[in-house]
């Protein structure tokens, strides 16, 4: 698994890179093996999608093919080895190869798609990029598909924020807005503002928008962890909300365009430990 193919365009990042748990010790260690598995494979498409280096042709291509294996429609090129596993793992659990392939179709937006006209249509964005990670980890520990209704605000809103986190960084390094266009406009910000030291007046508008969007979906997404049965997937849940909410704050706080607003180690002990005891409450 550690060792890339040759259609893989490796970043280096792993799951203790990112912002929010990651099949953390807090699910079941049964299940753990089948979490990596998924991860690999939305990591390894995830970086071809953002490669630099690559045309966005080649992006489709790579992507298109990793879809194919993971669907069974590849069954013998071991460039696909990480996709060839997924699939057998989604087979032993019985859970569908759709979340998977909503992430892949994402990539594949991103490998074109550079603006968002409105909210709306960012949303759209994040219920492939975002939304299909909380579906499987429901699906994989037998959740009621019912909680589709909370888990994919939670997932988008954590999209939402990693978004404002890199505002800056997306626009130099890939040219990605991942902002409202008509936002934007509205109060008066163009692009090129995304490479200032500090966010324009219209610009703060614009983000603190952006956050006010979080705020409406993890009203929704906070109750998430008392409908789970699975208590140690309600725990993790409950972490991530605490770390949702205290990204958030931080966000409206301090200025991404100035400098990269992130969690603390202490953030991380702090909303770990709150989070655990209420999941374990079952709240």
């Amino acid at each position: 698994m550690n060792t890339a193919s040759p259609v893989e365009t490796p970043s280096g990042k792993w799951s203790g890179d990112e912002n929010f748990p990651v099949g953390s010790w807090l699910l079941p260690a049964p299940l753990r093996p089948h979490v990596a598995l998924f991860y690999a494979v939305a990591r390894t498409t995830d970086d071809i999608a953002d490669n630099p280096g690559l045309t966005p042709e080649d992006k489709l291509a790579r992507l298109h093919d990793f879809e194919q294996a993971v669907r069974g429609d590849i069954m013998d090129d071991p460039a696909y080895e990480k996709s060839f596993r997924l699939r057998l793992s989604l087979i032993e659990c019985g859970v569908t190869d759709r979340h998977i392939c909503d992430l892949i179709a994402a990539f594949k937006q991103d490998a074109t798609k550079l603006r968002y006209d409105d909210w709306g249509d960012l949303i759209g964005y994040c219920n492939l990029s975002a939304a299909p990670v909380g579906r499987y980890l429901l699906d994989l520990h037998g959740e009621d598909p019912a909680d589709y209704a909370a888990s994919d605000p939670l997932c988008n809103a954590l999209q939402v924020l990693n978004h404002l986190q890199d505002l800056k960084e997306d626009f130099r390094e890939l040219d990605r807005v991942y902002l409202p266009g008509d936002w934007m406009e509205k109060n008066g910000v163009v692009v090129a503002d995304l490479a200032a030291e500090a966010a324009s007046p219209g610009m703060r508008i614009v983000i603190d928008k952006a956050l006010d969007g979080v705020d409406d979906m993890m009203a929704r997404a906070r109750t998430l962890p008392g409908r789970l049965k699975s208590r140690r997937l309600a725990m993790e849940s409950a972490v991530i909300v605490r770390l949702a909410d205290r990204l958030t704050d931080l966000l409206r706080k301090g200025d991404p365009i100035a400098g990269r607003v992130a969690l603390t180690k202490l953030d991380f002990m702090s909303c770990g430990l709150r989070g655990m005891a209420a999941g374990w409450m079952g709240g």
